[in-house]
């Protein structure tokens, strides 16, 4: 393997910003409400998960953007990447050959909707550009 350099401050910001992405995203202002029925929550079901608390799956979900942060940033050192369209270029390809192809299953075999994948994609499109560019363009 070649040796890797890692902006671990760039690497958190970049979390942050998937985070920040992705509770936007989710929220009443954007797809929040059509996700909340595409995916059949009721407002039971919504607050027995606010009871049981929240701060534990937003520790976990933070976690888990901080590792695709982090494998990002090797895949930026990787490919080499130094400027706006690499940026992009790699969070398009990143976005392309891992999340659409594997969030797919969750309509062939799951049976969910198209519009909720659609929201999923889209939004880990998002998210993986702004992150790309943190990770690229952070000097």
């Amino acid at each position: 393997m070649v040796d890797v350099t890692i902006n671990y401050l760039a690497v958190l910001v970049a979390a942050v910003a998937g985070m920040v992405i992705g509770a936007f995203w989710y929220s009443p202002l954007l797809f929040g409400n059509i996700w909340v029925k595409l995916m059949n929550f009721d407002k039971k079901k919504m607050e027995e998960t606010k009871n049981k608390g929240m701060a534990k799956y937003y520790a976990l979900a933070f976690l888990a953007v901080l590792v695709m942060s982090y494998i990002l940033a090797h895949f930026v050192d990787y490919a080499g990447a130094t400027n706006l369209v690499q940026a992009l270029q790699l969070g398009f390809w990143v976005w392309l050959g891992f999340f659409v192809t594997t969030m797919l299953n969750s309509v062939l075999w799951e049976g969910k909707p198209v519009k909720l994948y659609l929201i999923g994609i889209v939004h880990y499109l998002v998210a993986l550009e702004v992150m790309s560019l943190i990770l690229t363009l952070w000097v």
